[in-house]
């Protein structure tokens, strides 16, 4: 018996597994398995907490604003989406915004704002009470009420900025009298001139084409008592409507000339309307007082009737009856006009730089680019750089009315600038500057701006209401033209000419105008554009003239402006189509009906009335209802073939590709004429 020997039996030990060789103890084991399993525990809670940290922050920027607890950043729009929205906001106003300048025309404001004609002239008169016409000018407030009843906003184009050149007011004790700047205004042929030139005791009148002022003519007249007056001679044809309301805009006082023989005329009518339109005083002169026919009594009647009231009627409107040939109470008329300007009490500074107004501007072909200017204040000196328009320069030389030098010009005194880089344009704003670089640069400046409007004004994109309108006048006829003139004035004067004699079947077209000699150039637009090229006192040089015999460009030069636009309208009524009128020759009737084989059917007929010839047309009238309308086949006297049968003669008549003739049918005989068409039977 093993060991254990008292009884008991003795229990085995439990077996213990033997370690690894090399493994640590089984204690450290443990810790390091607990150490383990508590890292893997914490790692896990860590990623959770995360998530629950990113879904709280979530639900912060989601939760709606006011929730307690919970605040909403307001985030605002970006400054990209800022940009946008003023953008748009832009372009929805350009769509409403029209630019246009002052005294564009009925027909040019439909043009822009793309809506008829007829519709402007209709709200013009029942909503503003004015009868206006196609093709005359409106200023700025007419045009912004008209585009504001379409829906549009009118915004007046200012050519230039001027904020660069304004300049400051002057101080009282700085303000020394001037002279007063009086224009003369009137209908053709009532006297202006004439009286100009007694004035003045210079022939003017035999400078001028036709005895017709054709340009703005500015004279400095000085009186027996040393005062001085400067006048402005501004034409009275109707086609000089702009350079007369430029002559009003500069003046201070209108001297209306009424001829005594003549009563009021429409370019009275229209002197007296761009005077009060400018705010200044009239003075009438009612001239040719020493004509038999003379009747002053009839022309105050007649002044009164268009609102201007003379003094001996209660008003305030001077008057004086002369006679600008013989002299008589001309001196009377100048007391009258210096009367008045004493009392307007006409000031200004002659002690700073001299600003004035372009009133005509001409290409003169020795000396270059010349400009008439009236200074109206300041003192303007040889030597002074300036801007005028969109051009600068230096003035070199300085002549009066009579071609004589000047050295300096006081407020109220017109001359003549030499020193110009181009040709201003009649109208432009003429100011003297310190520094030549800050004019070139401001010239510099207004070019572009003059391009960039140029280019928005010709390069416009078409649109469907264009397209529609050019359908719609398909059949009309238009007249190229090109104006070449001496100076800047008659140029635009003969354009608003020409344009006013457009109709609605035929449309003149002026392609451009300028200022100096027909060029080759000239000529090369004519021929791209199919225009035709009218020069005013101006002549081809010998390129040009060649350049137009090669490429066929007719050119017309003109001394006189009515002969200029008398030749145009003829060539217009050229472009009309002619009218077609018919003519009833004779008259057959219808008595017995032959069949004749491989001939068809003959008509015997007896002649009604007129005659039947062989080669009019005919058409077949049964019961005073038109059958067929066709030609002759055959025309028979007998069995000889004739050319006609007159009225009282039986004839055979055989129809072409018509056998449908039946007894009592009657058969006449007509022709259609074409008659020339004029332009005044168009426009009524």
């Amino acid at each position: 018996m093993p060991s254990g020997q008292g009884g008991n039996p003795t229990v085995p030990p439990r077996p213990v597994a033997s370690a690894a060789p090399g493994a640590p103890p089984l204690d450290e084991r443990r810790r390091e398995k607990g150490k383990k399993r508590k890292k893997g525990k914490k790692s896990l809670v860590d990623q959770e907490a995360v998530a629950q940290n990113i879904s709280r922050t979530l639900a912060t920027l989601k939760a709606p604003v006011g929730k307690k607890g919970v605040h909403r950043r307001e985030e605002g729009p970006t400054f990209r989406e800022v940009q946008e929205e003023q953008r748009r906001v832009e372009r929805e106003r350009e769509k409403t915004l029209v630019r246009v300048t002052e005294f564009v025309t009925v027909s040019e404001l439909a043009s822009t704002l793309k809506v008829p004609p007829t519709q402007i002239v209709t709200f013009a008169f029942k909503e503003l009470g004015q009868m206006v016409t196609i093709n005359q000018r409106l200023d700025f407030d007419m045009i912004e009420l008209i585009a504001s009843a379409f829906g549009f906003q009118a915004v007046k184009e200012e050519e230039y900025a001027t904020t660069q050149t304004e300049q400051p007011k002057d101080a009282d004790e700085t303000l020394k009298p001037r002279p007063p700047i009086v224009t003369i205004m009137g209908h053709v042929d009532h006297g202006k001139t004439s009286l100009l030139d007694y004035v003045r005791k210079a022939n003017v009148v035999a400078g001028e084409a036709g005895g017709i002022t054709q340009h703005i003519g500015a004279y400095q007249v000085t009186l027996k008592d040393g005062r001085r007056i400067t006048f402005l001679d501004t034409p009275g044809h109707e086609a000089f409507t702009a350079m007369r309301a430029r002559g009003a805009q500069v003046t201070d006082i209108v001297v209306l000339v009424v001829a005594a023989d003549d009563a009021i005329m429409p370019q009275t009518i229209e002197a007296i309307s761009h005077a009060k339109n400018a705010g200044v005083p009239l003075v009438v002169a009612i001239n040719k007082i020493d004509l038999p026919t003379a009747n002053v009594q009839k022309v105050k009647q007649d002044l009164l009737s268009h609102g201007v009231v003379l003094e001996e009627f209660g008003g305030t409107t001077l008057m004086t009856p002369i006679s600008a040939k013989k002299g008589t109470n001309v001196d009377a008329l100048l007391d009258q006009i210096l009367l008045q300007a004493e009392l307007l009490d006409l000031k200004a500074n002659p002690d700073r730089k001299a600003q004035g107004t372009v009133l005509e501007a001409q290409l003169d072909p020795g000396k270059g680019a010349l400009a008439t200017i009236l200074v109206q204040t300041g003192t303007l000196r040889v030597g002074d750089d300036f801007i005028c328009g969109q051009y600068s320069g230096r003035v070199r030389a300085m002549y009066d009315e009579r071609g004589g030098t000047e050295a300096d010009a006081g407020p109220s005194t017109p001359v003549q600038i030499l020193g110009f880089e181009g040709v201003p344009e009649a109208g432009d704003s003429f100011l003297a500057m310190d520094d030549a670089a800050a004019a070139r640069d401001i010239a510099q400046k207004r070019q572009r701006l003059e391009r960039e409007a140029q280019h928005r004004r010709s390069g416009r994109v078409k649109t469907l209401e264009d397209f529609m309108a050019e359908a719609a006048a398909g059949g009309v006829a238009t007249l190229r033209i090109i104006i070449k003139a001496d100076q800047g004035g008659p140029a635009e004067a003969l354009a608003d000419a020409l344009a006013q004699l457009s109709t609605a079947e035929v449309k003149v077209e002026v392609v451009h105008r300028g200022v100096g000699a027909i060029t080759e150039s000239d000529v090369l637009l004519a021929r791209a554009s199919g225009a035709i090229i009218v020069g005013f006192h101006v002549r081809p040089d010998s390129n040009a003239r060649a350049a137009a015999d090669r490429e066929r460009v007719e050119i017309r030069t003109y001394r006189i402006i009515y002969e200029a636009v008398e030749e145009v309208k003829l060539a217009m009524e050229g472009l009309l189509a002619p009218e077609k009128k018919e003519v009833v020759l004779g008259e057959a009737e219808v008595r017995q009906i032959f069949k004749i084989a491989k001939l068809g059917t003959i008509a015997g007929c007896f002649v009604r009335s007129g005659v039947i010839p062989r080669t009019g047309r005919v058409r077949v009238i049964r019961n005073g209802v038109e059958v067929y309308d066709g030609t002759l086949a055959s025309l028979k006297r007998f069995k000889d073939d004739v050319r006609e049968v007159r009225e009282g003669f039986e004839c055979g008549i055989g129809i072409e590709n018509f056998n449908d003739v039946k007894v009592s049918d009657l058969i006449e005989s007509y022709r259609i004429e074409e008659v020339a068409r004029s332009l005044s039977a168009t426009e009524s």
